[in-house]
């Protein structure tokens, strides 16, 4: 998990990913104030004054509007529920302040700039947990209200999005969930085709090489027992899985086709014994329910040949 978290603070150590996330999966009038050719990635790791690390998972910051007022972006890159998310969030918003703080990045007369808190969650579970740290602070009294913390983050549960929506949009997040999420690992290639078409320019090339790496480190869970090669590009690997997946339909095709015989070798004998000896018990049933094809065909063979419905089956 930790390599799988890796993977993802690669990739969106690249403008273009967190561009696409602010215009595919962000919505609201605000976003057309963006100037998201000032996306700037800022220090992610903060030492608390009492000398604990905290490390959140990437910080951005954008200019918003005339003003050059900076709009701060803390993604957190999340792969198991965690009820107390919204104090982490609470906690690195406040960590982030006192950086600046600290840093003197703020004047006499200028505030602290807006944050925007979002998690990114891929676990295979719906999040069901707060997104607001009100509601982890129990009730206390009435003149406590207006001084609790108000801290609440924009969740984005990969899994709760509909995959064919994702796969009609031109968004390289958009193909990292579809990845993530997808249905049938014949769905891999076709992912990687489009990210192969979208990642052609020469400017994107280093997250070409994140998207590879990210994908090196998914490979194993997804073709288990299949040794996966140090690969050096995307046709690589979708050659790759587009191979292991016509492997993997063969492979159900024939085996579907045995299934087929096999139903239809017991149907013939459930025809015949029924027509010979009548109505079949649940014991019968159940015997011809658990036997192979070639069993079977045994079976067929001596119906007409012995006296009672038992000496079909010694």
């Amino acid at each position: 998990m930790m390599d799988h978290d890796t993977g993802y603070k690669l990739l969106f150590s690249h403008p273009r990913m967190v561009r696409d996330f602010l215009e595919g999966f962000v919505s609201g009038d605000w976003l057309r104030k963006l100037d998201l050719d000032s996306l700037e990635k800022m220090n992610g790791s903060y030492v608390s004054d009492d000398l604990r690390s905290r490390h959140d998972d990437a910080v951005w910051r954008v200019r918003w509007g005339r003003d050059r007022i900076y709009l701060y972006l803390l993604l957190e890159f999340q792969s198991t529920v965690d009820r107390f998310m919204p104090v982490r969030v609470h906690t690195y918003t406040g960590l982030l302040y006192q950086d600046l703080i600290r840093r003197h990045e703020l004047d006499d007369n200028q505030k602290l700039p807006s944050v925007l808190p979002v998690v990114l969650y891929n676990g295979e579970s719906r999040w069901r947990a707060p997104i607001h740290v009100r509601n982890l602070i129990q009730p206390g009294p009435a003149e406590f209200l207006g001084l609790q913390p108000e801290q609440a983050f924009l969740l984005l549960d990969q899994g709760a999005f509909d995959l064919d929506q994702l796969a009609s949009m031109r968004n390289l997040v958009a193909a990292l969930f579809r990845l993530e999420h997808h249905r049938t690992f014949a769905e891999v290639p076709q992912v990687l085709d489009d990210l192969i078409n979208w990642l052609r320019p020469t400017e994107l090339a280093g997250l070409r090489h994140s998207f590879v790496a990210w994908l090196y480190r998914r490979l194993p869970q997804w073709m288990p027992g299949v040794t996966i090669p140090q690969m050096l590009n995307l046709q690589e690997i979708q050659e790759m899985t587009r191979n292991s997946a016509q492997e993997w339909k063969d492979m159900h095709h024939q085996a579907g086709l045995q299934e087929g015989l096999v139903n239809e070798a017991r149907n013939i004998l459930r025809r015949q014994l029924v027509r010979r000896f009548g109505s079949l018990s649940e014991r019968i049933e159940a015997k011809l329910n658990g036997a192979s094809r070639e069993q079977l065909e045994d079976w067929i063979d001596r119906t007409y040949e012995v006296e009672g419905l038992e000496d079909v089956f010694r």
